[in-house]
């Protein structure tokens, strides 16, 4: 059995969320690394949920760390005919892409504590903020600048998309620990952390306000292995191919693949990096 999620006519499904570091173009890679008759993919963090829309699964146990994902997912799971008809006002007003209506929409979702007005601004935030970015200040305030964009696509499509695929799916707010335990022996687990640096002198990735450490790393890398051989679970975890990845992934076998970053607005700035993904099986 195929784990593959692409539509007959050879199709991937896309986001409703620009997000950075998403997995939308190597879906296919993961995919062939899947074990066969596992039924439950469980990833620790989720992101954008491009490998769940693009894999087949009969379920999913999908967490992130950052509470304002998850919220918005189970919005969208929940009723997403009045979730869309709630983001047309934002998404259309006349100023919607303009620095002022952005910087007080930001302000009114970090004044905000109803879930489901924070997860039509989450929505906007990232569709008109730069680069796709989810950050944080130390106050637990978003802080990405306005991105000044030309315009601007409505996802109605991937909105209702995602939805119906999320009636196989639970969506919790919990961190890797946490959600290695849900794991079952049906399962595999895919795990796509905040990326150790290139550079040894860089900082580490922001993990939904908090840094994901050297520490964090290796305990990922850790319990990977203690999962695989006290559980029988196969996990897999993406990340940069450095040195270090390598080293605390010893023992897993490594599926090396090369991608162009797209971070950077300008594309003259894009450039190719090595990735790894480890198998632990």
């Amino acid at each position: 059995m195929s784990h593959s999620g692409k539509t007959k006519h050879g199709l991937k499904h896309r986001s409703f969320l620009k997000w950075a570091g998403g997995k939308y173009r190597l879906t296919d890679n993961i995919n062939n690394l899947f074990p066969k008759r596992r039924k439950c993919l469980v990833e620790p963090f989720v992101g954008a949920g491009s490998v769940f829309l693009n894999s087949q699964f009969e379920r999913y146990i999908l967490a992130d760390i950052n509470a304002d994902l998850i919220n918005l997912f189970n919005t969208v799971k929940t009723d997403v005919d009045a979730y869309i008809e709630a983001l047309k006002p934002v998404f259309f007003h006349a100023e919607a892409n303009s620095a002022g209506y952005y910087y007080a929409r930001r302000d009114d979702f970090n004044n905000s504590t109803d879930p489901f007005f924070r997860s039509v601004l989450f929505l906007y935030l990232n569709r008109f903020g730069f680069n796709g970015l989810c950050r944080y200040n130390s106050l637990n305030e978003f802080n990405v600048p306005f991105g000044a964009y030309k315009s601007h696509y409505f996802p109605e499509k991937e909105l209702r998309y995602f939805a119906e695929k999320a009636k196989s799916a639970v969506f919790i707010c919990a961190d890797f620990n946490e959600t290695f335990k849900l794991a079952d022996d049906e399962s595999v687990i895919y795990c796509d952390p905040p990326y150790a640096p290139l550079l040894q002198d860089s900082n580490f990735t922001k993990y939904a306000g908090n840094d994901f450490s050297v520490t964090h790393q290796q305990a990922l890398a850790e319990l990977a292995k203690q999962t695989v051989n006290e559980r029988n679970i196969p996990v897999l975890i993406s990340n940069h191919d450095t040195a270090f990845t390598r080293e605390i992934y010893h023992g897993a076998k490594f599926k090396r693949i090369k991608v162009q970053r797209t971070i950077s607005q300008a594309a003259e700035r894009r450039v190719k990096v090595n990735e790894l993904i480890a198998v632990f099986k």
